[in-house]
């Protein structure tokens, strides 16, 4: 089997050197081996967990998320899909409240700036937008 340097799996991966450096300095990523002048060899194996790891970075999961998925994926065996489906359940979830709280910030923002009338010749000494902000109530 072909052993990789970090510069090669970099290449392979389309991920830089140092994004591999900090995979493997947070768990992700462990080289197969040392060569005898010290350089992290790869094993072939190692472009395929890399593509692992940024896809579910495209889908929004985190790194501790994205650990734990791979070590289930290294046991599938002793895992059920249930557990798997938790993980991205759960991310769901989150991005399902996350986007409730942008609509809640997105409707008294679009109020407060539809109040304003936005006049160049006026100045912003009576500008409603500072004084909804100003303001003690809750709107």
């Amino acid at each position: 089997m072909k052993m990789l340097q970090i510069g090669q799996l970099a290449k392979l991966s389309g991920v830089s050197g140092d994004t591999l450096r900090f995979y493997e300095k947070v768990g992700l990523l462990t080289p197969a081996s040392r060569s005898d002048s010290g350089y992290r060899l790869y094993d072939s194996d190692a472009v395929s967990r890399v593509h692992f790891i940024m896809k579910g970075k495209r889908v929004g999961l985190t790194l501790e998320e994205i650990q734990e998925l791979l070590e289930i994926r290294l046991e599938a065996s002793q895992h059920s899909c249930a557990e798997v489906k938790g993980i991205t359940q759960k991310k769901l979830d989150e991005i399902d409240e996350k986007i409730a709280e942008l609509s809640r910030i997105r409707v008294a923002l679009k109020k407060i700036n539809d109040a304003c009338c936005g006049h160049v010749d006026d100045d912003a000494s009576h500008c409603s937008i500072l004084e909804a902000l100003a303001s003690e109530r809750e709107d």
